[in-house]
């Protein structure tokens, strides 16, 4: 398994404050992803920067293209709503990790 991380990011930004019924389910729907990602050990965390101008959300997959095929999978980047960029990534350093990578 490998890291990544792809950086959200809201295609129009005033969506946040105000969403269509269609889109807060949509939006819902990428939140609920997420959190079933935590749960299975698949994400490591996600989150959205507190100034609205991105978000990230980093990890694990067997392979680059299962990574793109995860993160396009992602219910906000499906319905348009936020854009998506997808790069390698590597866990340096992290809270409650006994191993640091090099």
């Amino acid at each position: 398994m490998s890291a990544f991380v792809y950086v959200i990011k809201m295609v129009r930004p005033e969506l946040l404050e105000h969403m269509s019924p269609e889109q807060e389910a949509i939006m819902e729907k990428h939140f609920m992803r997420l959190k079933e990602g935590v749960e299975s050990g698949k994400v490591v965390l996600a989150g959205p920067c507190t100034d609205g101008a991105f978000g990230i959300v980093v990890f694990e997959a067997d392979s680059e293209e299962d990574a793109a095929d995860y993160m396009n999978a992602d219910p906000a980047v499906e319905g348009g709503l936020m854009s998506a960029e997808l790069h390698p990534f590597r866990i340096s350093l992290m809270q409650g990790r006994d191993q640091v990578a090099p």
